[in-house]
């Protein structure tokens, strides 16, 4: 992810040079005032971000996966503690454990 971040911050800085240079040189209009620089930004953002939609698509689609690997592998050890803990609990009620609690001391004077 941070690859693709780093990547994307790329673009963006590549896009508000360009922008930066077509706008001092007056090819595209100068902003309102002292708006200069967040027009600069906000054209370097309008740009950027369609570019990094088709240019990152390979880097964003193996960030992902990697996602979905994690979130998959922590729900599998979530699932695999969960019955651990449910088969301990049964062992444990049915008087295979070693802890005689109350039901299991009705079991015994019974």
């Amino acid at each position: 992810m941070l690859r693709y971040t780093l990547m994307r911050f790329g673009v963006f800085a590549g896009c508000f040079v360009v922008v930066w240079a077509l706008v001092y040189s007056g090819v595209l209009p100068k902003g309102l005032g002292d708006s200069n620089y967040l027009w600069v930004i906000f054209l370097a953002l309008v740009i950027s971000a369609p570019l990094s939609f088709v240019l990152l698509r390979g880097v964003r689609d193996d960030a992902s996966r990697k996602i979905v690997e994690r979130v998959d592998r922590a729900k599998a050890n979530l699932h695999a503690s969960q019955e651990a803990e449910d088969a301990a609990d049964d062992a444990a009620r049915t008087g295979g454990g070693a802890a005689g609690g109350p039901a299991s001391s009705e079991t015994r004077t019974a």
